[in-house]
């Protein structure tokens, strides 16, 4: 049920607005943070857990997995059930997930408990649902670009912090560690956010939601897979093609429904249709660089890297999210001032450039960390101004479900960066003392597809339409 207008008013002129803005903010930078939690010791895990690498893989999957699968599907509870609500339960699971993995002696708890941390990345596009509710209509543009911000600035913190730690610990501090986290931002959460009055009535679409999990289950393992699977394999082509299929289903159902889980005629909406599609070739971009820099700066300076460690690794790649950081109230005020549209030219411009610039310096590590500092200020705009365009086309009692399906969007794009830049280092790659390393040419190709994401992201983003749509101001038309 939508607020009266004594209750819209009441919300606009609450108290504590910079405090409800930083506390979602925490809660996305600890989201953020579960994607880099392990990766000091993704090498070390067949050892550790005493699995081979292809099972302990899935430490890496499920988390993958579950973040795509719980994101629409939380945002569609938000928008029925309260935001805080579910951001609430969310953050549960975190800690939740993180006591499992802590203490599981084998890798099944280790996997389901990261499955559970990567269900909290919901928060982030619920959190800027909330900030639309009860933020002033002054504040919402800087709010969102800076949470928007702590998408890569949880990631670019929490690697180093995540070597640190398990270079002077022991790896299990890991988990206590993001569980202590959940607890501190629960409590915060809990003390800080009001109770959300925005709601939408109906039912829940529990079919519609097992639908999307198995099909977007099945195309993202196949995408993350397909290296190790084998492009042609049966396991690839049978998730790949049977995901797609069970989406496709999911779609005509969805269509029918008069209480869909995601309203597809609003998500087909030019303006949200189109800023899905350049989230997808942003995510690409942004991932094509988390990972081929590091790779290229860890690599033995005999094999044309750099030999850095894991940590001076982090540390020159850390610079490019807080420059999301700092750009981020930049980043509202000129949303506001020309258009989320120009906002999201301007980042996919500044990606082109940074991956230019890579093609011609790269053998410097302070190019890589120039490098660095323009794809900050790329991803900086282009994930500050895409929720703005979504939220100015869709109306408020779609704000949750809408947020969390552009961020299954982004999910979609890095996924697919991950896999295709990892497919291409590999199989550019000579051997030296028993060990395949990329070549100088197999990063030369990875920059390249990065500047050609970032191009796709251009050329949509000048197409999204620059008007509003008339159901954001007005919700009661028909669509």
């Amino acid at each position: 049920m939508a607020p009266d207008g004594d209750d819209r008013r009441r919300l606009t002129r609450m108290p504590r607005q910079g405090a409800i803005v930083a506390v979602l903010s925490v809660a996305g930078l600890a989201s953020s943070f579960m994607f880099t939690l392990v990766v000091p010791i993704q090498s070390k895990l067949p050892e550790l857990l005493g699995a081979s690498r292809e099972d302990t893989a899935w430490v890496v999957t499920a988390t993958l997995l579950a973040a795509a699968v719980f994101t629409p599907i939380a945002g569609r509870l938000g928008d029925m059930y309260g935001k805080r609500r579910i951001v609430l339960v969310l953050l549960a699971l975190l800690v939740v997930g993180s006591i499992i993995a802590a203490v599981s002696p084998g890798i099944v708890g280790v996997i389901v408990g990261r499955a559970l941390q990567g269900a909290v990345t919901g928060v982030v596009p619920l959190g800027i649902s909330i900030m639309r509710d009860v933020l002033h209509e002054d504040r919402i543009d800087a709010a969102i670009a800076f949470m928007s911000a702590t998408l890569g600035v949880g990631g670019a913190i929490g690697m180093p912090v995540s070597a640190i730690i398990t270079e002077t610990s022991d790896w299990h501090v890991l988990f206590w560690m993001s569980a202590g986290l959940g607890v501190i931002v629960f409590a915060l959460v809990v003390w800080i956010i009001p109770p959300s009055v925005l709601r939408t009535a109906g039912r829940f679409d529990y079919i519609g939601a097992a639908g999307l999990a198995v099909g977007l289950t099945g195309v993202l393992l196949a995408i993350s897979r397909g290296n190790e699977w084998g492009w042609a394999s049966p396991a690839t082509l049978a998730c790949g093609l049977g995901g797609i299929a069970v989406l496709l289903v999911w779609g005509w159902y969805e269509l029918r429904l008069s209480e869909p889980l995601l309203d597809l005629r609003v998500a087909a909406r030019p303006a949200v249709l189109l800023t899905n599609l350049a989230s997808v070739a942003v995510g690409f971009s942004l991932f094509a660089s988390n990972v081929s820099y590091p790779q290229m700066l860890e690599l033995p300076a005999a094999a044309g890297g750099f030999g850095l460690s894991l940590l001076q690794a982090s540390l020159i790649v850390m610079p490019s999210g807080l420059v999301m950081m700092v750009l981020s109230p930049f980043s509202g005020r000129l949303a506001r001032t020309v258009g989320p549209q120009l906002l999201l030219v301007l980042g996919a411009a500044a990606l082109i450039v940074a991956y230019g610039y890579s093609l011609l310096f790269a053998s410097e590590v302070w190019h890589i960390l120039v490098a660095n500092l323009l794809i900050g200020v790329g991803i900086g705009f282009g994930y500050a101004a895409m929720p703005m365009l979504i939220m100015r086309s869709v109306p408020p009692t779609e704000t949750g479900a809408s947020n969390g399906l552009n961020a299954l969007f982004r999910s979609l794009g890095t996924s697919t960066a991950a896999a295709l830049v990892g497919a291409v280092l590999a199989a550019m790659s000579v051997t030296r003392d028993g060990v395949a390393v990329p070549t100088p040419a197999a990063f030369q190709t990875s920059f390249a597809l990065g500047i050609g994401a970032a191009a796709v992201a251009l050329a949509i983003a000048l197409f999204i339409p620059r008007r509003r749509d008339p159901h954001e101001m007005h919700p009661s038309l028909p669509h």
